[in-house]
């Protein structure tokens, strides 16, 4: 469904629940501006709506007494599918898929004629594929367990398969949330919490031990708060490089933030920058694969490793 068509089932869901509602109160809710409420009424309009304004002080928009949108008959699994709806894939990993089709087919028939319409014209033109090119197929047999776990509010006692040793190791966790993330899903839980894969999840049981949530936890903004720290803990090290146009334009993330921050112009058109790096390996084999590109400067260390390569290579190719 597109942001329009989904504001304007919004807007219809808002009057039903609330009745008569301002522009302003609506622009408010659906953070947009007051002419665009305006414009999304004029569509609701078009497409048959009992939708009137009222004048004065304590006017605004109200739906002709009776009316309903029809979102009716949903189950509890649809409802929980319609919070993946641009996701079908993830849907159907964590085992709403049937669920999510039906939930879609609901949504649908609710909908004004016209709008439908415009919904499925939409539909047949964008699909979602969120993992990268390069990111391999990872199989998570014990996710729709996981998840069923999350629903119903249970510890689970996982074997869990990280990379130090000892590899495998058994934990009980209770289920905070789960997050996919390039393809990837990620279960937050405690005790911490902490950040698991799940796909290195072993073997897993649903106890009858009720996971308690901390009032007040919000999975999004965790989420955000530890990948900062991720990132801050990550990019401990700098490097001073001079950089070619053509590389600065492929830098992304931290690099390309650093660049825009310490970068200083050099008359061969070439810029000069302090550079956030992981570690002496993994800065060695990044500033390699720039090639002729990009010259490290410093630290003395990684500048004279990257040297000693480059005469190696030399030498096998001449």
């Amino acid at each position: 469904m597109s942001v329009k068509s989904s504001r304007l089932l919004s807007i219809l869901l808002l009057l039903e629940t609330r009745g008569r509602m301002t522009a302003s109160e609506l622009a408010g809710e659906l953070e947009v501006s007051v002419r665009t409420v305006y414009r999304d009424v004029d569509a609701l309009h078009a497409a048959g709506v009992p939708l009137y304004g009222d004048a004065g002080h304590r006017g605004g928009y109200r739906l002709l007494a009776g009316h309903r949108s029809r979102l009716t008959g949903l189950y509890a699994r649809e409802a929980e599918a319609l919070v993946l709806a641009g996701l079908p894939a993830a849907a159907d990993e964590l085992g709403l898929g049937g669920h999510f089709a039906d939930a879609q087919l609901k949504l649908r028939a609710a909908l004004p004629a016209p709008l439908r319409e415009h919904v499925d014209r939409l539909r047949a033109r964008f699909h979602i594929d969120a993992p990268g090119w390069y990111a391999e197929d990872t199989e998570a047999p014990f996710l729709p367990r996981v998840a069923e776990a999350l629903r119903e509010g249970r510890v689970i006692a996982v074997r869990y398969r990280r990379w130090k040793e000892p590899t495998d190791v058994d934990r009980r966790l209770a289920p905070y949330g789960l997050v996919l993330k390039a393809g990837r899903w990620y279960l937050v839980a405690a005790p911490g919490p902490r950040t698991y894969r799940v796909d290195q999840i072993i073997d897993l049981t649903v106890t009858d031990e009720e996971a308690e949530v901390p009032a007040g936890f919000d999975l999004a903004t965790h989420w955000r708060a530890s990948q900062r720290d991720f990132h801050a803990r990550l990019h401990q090290g700098e490097a001073v490089v001079r950089i070619s146009p053509r590389a600065a334009a492929g830098l992304t993330g931290a690099a390309a933030r650093a660049l825009a921050e310490t970068g200083v112009p050099e008359p061969d058109g070439w810029t000069r920058a302090t550079l956030p790096v992981e570690s002496t390996d993994h800065a060695h084999a990044t500033f390699l694969a720039l090639g002729a590109e990009a010259e490290v400067l410093a630290p003395a260390e990684l500048r004279d490793r990257v040297a000693a390569t480059v005469r190696a290579l030399a030498e096998r190719y001449a």
